[in-house]
């Protein structure tokens, strides 16, 4: 457990790095909002949260899968990360920023795709910035 990362990991540095390269800035995991969001978009007045599929309970993804062992400590454990999530994003709401949540597994299906894929989901940023 004390090797498990908290910021720093490697879906948030492929995000951060991709958001980076296509002329995105962002602010990295700040403290005074709730929930302390990994990428802060103050310009967008977009957060972007990058959940662990594990940690974070991320219904019909393999990766989510609880240990058998231990499993009540692991279902409390894992509900109650997940009810947090669900009111930082309620409060962040309230104070009209909009979140996005995207998920371990999506970024590594994304990082293995094709480049003219990743030119899609690159449009579908774009959209989403001339949109908001």
């Amino acid at each position: 457990m004390a090797k498990v990362r908290s910021s720093e990991t490697r879906p948030e540095i492929a995000v951060r790095r991709f958001l980076f390269s296509k002329g995105f800035r962002y602010r990295k995991n700040v403290a005074q909002l709730p929930g302390k969001p990994d990428i802060v978009m103050p310009k967008f007045k977009t957060i972007i949260f990058i959940h662990g599929c594990f940690w974070h309970g991320h219904k019909g993804c393999k990766a989510a899968d609880l240990p058998k062992s231990n499993f009540d400590y692991w279902t409390n454990k894992i509900r109650r990360n997940v009810e947090r999530d669900e009111s930082n994003v309620d409060k962040l709401r309230e104070r009209e920023w909009k979140v996005i949540t995207i998920w371990e597994c999506e970024i590594r299906k994304v990082l293995a795709i094709k480049t003219s894929q990743r030119e899609k989901f690159l449009k579908i940023l774009k959209n989403f910035e001339r949109s908001h």
